[in-house]
């Protein structure tokens, strides 16, 4: 099997633009501690020129207005968007809207309703509308969906929705959300569930609170990144709002989740990179104990596990990019759950070696490394735990093996079949030796 992840020149030339577009423009709004909305003002004019590039939403297809890129493509942009928590929402690929357009544009595909497109999907892609993924519980755990509790019952041509749901990311300022809830209780879960549009302000929608968390202790209400409580009671929604087909919310949040799993493995490579170039910077500058840094031997073998583990994330993730373009998600599902657990580990011990090479000051806030520490934490949760993760690699595994009574490398066993097998030969060795018979019974 040949394994190919090279570019033509024609991109390479993009990816150069965006490693100097990043840098120059999207890095320094970092510092500005800029409110949501005023965010929103600064990029507007970095967003313009990222569309006149033919980089913007490049995970759509075209006809939906994106850059209809393959996942090898779009995961080589990730990686280098991944440096500034700015640089998805400088070109139209943030979460939770990234992920719901796509969403929306599968359901539309799949069931018609072309009206979903005018009022929902083509203002989100214009950022007109704000929207959130509604589908973990506090009541369940969030890696069995068979545990979900929301239920939309069908009345007449509405579904009635009751639920409870947390961590909805940017739901305290989103437009509409996207929530998952059981439809059909009567069937296997897998089955039973569908995906419905609810308006932010219809009756019976109510968010509770934002949530602290480790990367965000402190909460403001209403800002950009947030993850909310909400409370859905007698949520009257019209079939019309219905994602796909009914019964299908299953696959279609394994539609949405397997890409944007490769897309956060690749950011997540970026913003390693960029801890490693504070790590490196720091230690080729400090001056201690009789010479600086970079010359101590942990030091070095930092800098090197640092640099191997980046570059093995790199190539997994590429890897199951790759995959997926050839043979779709289900075909790489493995891969891609490998990348999940390995890449968020590899961020986080990255960051963690450059915060205690920079001392003090990685820990202080001068530097952003202590953010990034926070954040990366959350990799090792979001998206599915990594035990879950490994649990899905490990049967994928064990599915190629089959017991044996005997292990099958078992050596008085293997020598037995390979005397019978050649047997001949033996003999004939044996009888031109003329001497004592040369001993076989090594154990290799």
């Amino acid at each position: 099997m040949t394994w190919d992840f090279s570019t033509d020149a024609d991109y390479e030339a993009k990816l150069a633009w965006v490693r100097e577009f990043v840098q120059e423009e999207v890095l320094p709004l970092e510092t500005l501690g800029l409110a949501h909305d005023e965010l929103l003002e600064f990029v507007a004019p970095l967003q313009e020129e990222v569309k006149k590039r033919g980089l913007w939403a490049a995970h759509l297809p075209p006809s939906l207005g994106g850059g209809g890129l393959g996942q090898v493509h779009l995961g080589l942009l990730h990686e280098i968007l991944g440096r500034s928590p700015y640089g998805p929402l400088t070109f139209g690929n943030h979460a939770p809207d990234a992920g719901n357009a796509e969403l929306l544009a599968i359901g539309i595909e799949s069931s018609g309703r072309e009206e979903q497109r005018s009022r929902w999907l083509d203002p989100l892609l214009d950022g007109r509308l704000r929207s959130a993924f509604s589908m973990t519980e506090p009541g369940a755990a969030g890696s069995d969906p068979t545990l979900i509790r929301s239920r939309a019952v069908r009345d007449g041509e509405e579904f009635v929705l009751n639920g409870h749901k947390w961590f909805t990311s940017n739901g305290s300022i989103a437009d509409f959300f996207i929530v998952l809830a059981i439809t059909n209780p009567d069937v296997h879960a897998y089955e039973g569930a569908s995906m419905l549009i609810v308006p932010a302000d219809v009756p019976g929608v109510e968010v509770l609170r934002d949530i602290p968390t480790l990367d965000k202790p402190v909460v403001e209400f209403g800002e950009f990144g947030n993850h909310a409580e909400v409370l859905y009671e007698d949520v009257r929604i019209p079939e019309s709002n219905l994602i796909g087909l009914e019964g299908k919310g299953f696959q279609l949040a394994q539609a949405r989740l397997g890409p944007g799993r490769i897309h956060h493995c690749m950011r997540w490579i970026g913003q390693a990179q960029r801890a490693l170039d504070m790590l490196c910077e720091r230690a080729v500058s400090r001056y201690t104990h009789g010479s600086i840094l970079a010359e101590k031997q942990t030091i070095q073998n930092w800098v090197a596990d640092s640099a191997a583990e980046i570059h093995a994330a790199r190539l997994m993730t590429l890897h199951a990019a790759w995959k997926m373009d050839r043979e779709g998600v289900p075909a790489a599902r493995s891969e891609i759950a490998m990348i999940k657990y390995f890449g968020a580990s590899v961020l986080y011990n990255v960051i963690d070696r450059a915060m205690q090479v920079n001392g003090a000051l990685g820990f202080s806030g001068d530097l952003p490394l202590e953010l990034m520490y926070r954040r990366a934490r959350g990799g090792r949760i979001l998206d599915g735990p990594d035990e879950v993760h490994r649990v899905t690699v490990a049967k994928r595994v064990l599915r190629q093996y089959e017991a044996h009574t005997v292990p099958s490398e078992h050596i008085p066993t293997r020598r037995r079949a390979a005397q019978a097998k050649y047997a001949a030969m033996l003999r004939v060795g044996d009888e031109g030796g003329g001497g004592a018979t040369p001993d076989r019974s090594s154990r290799f």
